[in-house]
């Protein structure tokens, strides 16, 4: 960075190491609006100016530990991670994979741009890391997300020409990291620009073969290196003629990518570059493009079945989660249905065969058939609305029955035995048992609060 910058840029980047992080979260729209939001936040909040549903808030206040964390409402999200998300633009009934998912920030913020409709895949390489995905997709409430654990070269197998936006957040050296994260540092001698680039080489071969023509592709690091940022856009474009580079409006002191660090392609100006002593963030790298229209359309056919066992009419699981719904809901759920074991999931539209790929999460998962019964899920809780339940309960935030809850206890609560959901201020936390006398607590173990 010595050498890239001038010597006064160079001080303030280096100096920006020792000055304090920002801190921001994310308002998920799926459940409440930016403006409801703000009028009951408990945190003091100030807005980031490259998305329209991102705040920063002041070290020291903790957001993860409050029952709204737990209802979904918002995510918790570096700033300037937030400008890929934003960039991409997801709409409904478009087909979107979000490439290098995990942990989910930038899978709930597109997914709150479609609004639940159409497809939203999510894939990450490791397994791992995929729990975690899975986890922010339910809490977030996503219904139209398939969850995959591969690699974008089966992927391409499978969604041929198939997208219409693709968002590649790259694994990349992380220099964007340094100070948010000790640990990313230490590890960059081992995971430097010359092993990531290879990997995102592969990666954009990949992505090219699933994006349809027309299909916006936007590919971002947290690392400062050129390798992995204009100079990989450039490569990429050298290799695929076909693709164009869009401007990304650059506001709250972003700036245009460096095109004399990659041969001096102007068109690479038109790129983002977010530096730590420039913006109130750690810093990211991003790229917008359009894949040309003027190529052969895909032959592609979206292929029916091979997802698992369809769920009949007069299928067991089918009719007790039919019972289920008329006797607990005020709603009813209609879709394609699929049952995988005694697992209940309603599909998105569109979703083709995925035979032979690794699949952790199908659709909105419903829940399962227990001794004859259909207990349903946490994900399927948290994915409705108070409205759409006949039984609920809502507690305060302020209060200690919602601590307790959360921490998986027993409410001694009367009410009418069943099901019952219980809120927190209006918003869907999960499921309980009324047995008369009390509630007894379906919190999913996995998740409850632990302090």
């Amino acid at each position: 960075m010595q050498n890239l910058l001038e010597a006064e840029e160079y001080k303030a980047f280096i100096d920006s190491y020792d000055a304090p992080r920002h801190y921001g979260l994310r308002v998920n729209t799926l459940k409440v609006s930016v403006d409801e939001f703000s009028k009951i936040s408990p945190f003091r909040l100030e807005p980031v100016l490259w998305t329209a549903d991102g705040f920063y808030y002041p070290e020291g206040e903790s957001p993860g530990k409050h029952p709204y964390y737990y209802a979904g409402l918002y995510y918790i999200q570096e700033p300037s991670a937030m400008l890929p998300g934003a960039v991409i633009n997801a709409q409904r009934k478009e087909a979107v994979l979000d490439l290098c998912a995990a942990p989910g920030g930038k899978t709930v913020q597109m997914a709150a741009g479609m609004k639940g409709e159409g497809l939203l895949v999510a894939n990450d390489i490791n397994a791992d890391r995929v729990r975690a995905l899975v986890k922010n997709i339910e809490l977030a409430g996503i219904r139209n997300a398939v969850v995959t654990n591969d690699t974008p070269q089966k992927l391409a197998e499978r969604f041929v020409k198939f997208f219409d936006r693709i968002l590649v957040d790259a694994p990349c050296s992380g220099e964007g990291m340094f100070r948010k994260d000790e640990e990313a540092a230490r590890s960059w001698e081992s995971f430097k620009c010359e092993k990531c680039c290879q990997m995102q080489r592969n990666i954009l071969q990949s992505v090219d073969k699933m994006l349809k023509p027309g299909g916006v592709l936007v590919y971002s690091t947290c690392t400062f290196s050129p390798e992995e940022n204009e100079k990989m856009i450039a490569e990429f474009l050298d290799m695929h003629p076909d693709y164009e580079i869009e401007s990304i409006p650059k506001v709250e002191g972003i700036e245009d990518g460096r095109p004399e660090w990659a041969d001096g392609n102007e068109a690479l100006s038109r790129t983002a570059r977010l530096w730590p002593h420039r913006i109130k963030g750690e810093g990211h790298f991003v790229a917008m493009l359009r894949k040309s229209h003027r190529q052969p359309p895909s032959s592609f056919k979206m292929p029916t079945g091979g997802n698992g066992p369809e769920v009949k009419p007069n299928s067991e699981i089918h009719d007790s989660f039919l019972k289920f719904m008329n006797d607990n809901m005020n709603i009813s759920i209609e879709g394609s249905f699929i049952a995988r074991g005694n697992n209940l999931y309603c599909l998105p539209a569109c979703l083709p065969d995925l035979s032979g790929i690794k699949v952790a999460k199908f659709g909105w998962y419903l829940g399962s058939l227990e001794k004859g019964r259909f207990e349903p899920s946490h994900s399927m809780a948290l994915s409705l609305k108070k409205k759409d339940f006949m039984k609920t309960i809502d507690l305060s935030s302020g209060s200690s029955q919602v601590l307790s809850y959360l921490k998986g206890e027993t409410l001694m609560i009367e009410g009418e035995k069943g099901y019952t959901a219980v809120c927190v201020d209006g918003y869907t936390l999960g499921w309980a048992k009324q047995t008369g006398d009390m509630l007894k607590n379906l919190y999913p173990k996995g998740w409850r609060k632990m302090v």
